[in-house]
């Protein structure tokens, strides 16, 4: 999915969304249930980001969605149950794996990072 490619580069002109998540230090495993991506966050900045799997390549927690869901979740203004990460994992669409703290912990954070692509168009 690009719009998970595209991530560091939106990432990188949020001053702000980088500010929130300026104490995480985290490697985690996001996507799609198809093509997930290691993502390195140091700072609140995503340092690293490849296609999963690699063999050894360790994640502290995983959260993955089916495409069907990141496409209505990137819907400009997403319909009720498809808006939040924790409402498609309540729908069964998508997964949280792992130690969950540090993404519980920053939750805010994680939402406004995989929101970004809504503003680029992503479910287009």
């Amino acid at each position: 999915m690009q719009a998970f490619a595209r991530l560091p580069v939106l990432l990188d002109r949020d001053a702000a969304l980088i500010h929130r998540g300026r104490f995480l230090d985290a490697d985690c495993l996001l996507g799609s249930t198809v093509q997930s991506f290691h993502v390195a966050i140091r700072s609140g900045r995503i340092v690293d980001m490849v296609p999963a799997p690699i063999l050894m390549r360790s994640w502290r927690f995983a959260y993955r969605a089916t495409p069907q869901a990141w496409t209505a979740f990137w819907e400009p203004v997403p319909k009720a149950g498809w808006h939040d990460l924790l409402s498609l994992t309540k729908r069964g669409e998508a997964a949280l794996e792992g130690d969950i703290q540090p993404f519980m912990t920053n939750l805010q954070y994680f939402k406004d990072v995989l929101a970004l692509p809504r503003s680029q168009g992503a479910a287009s």
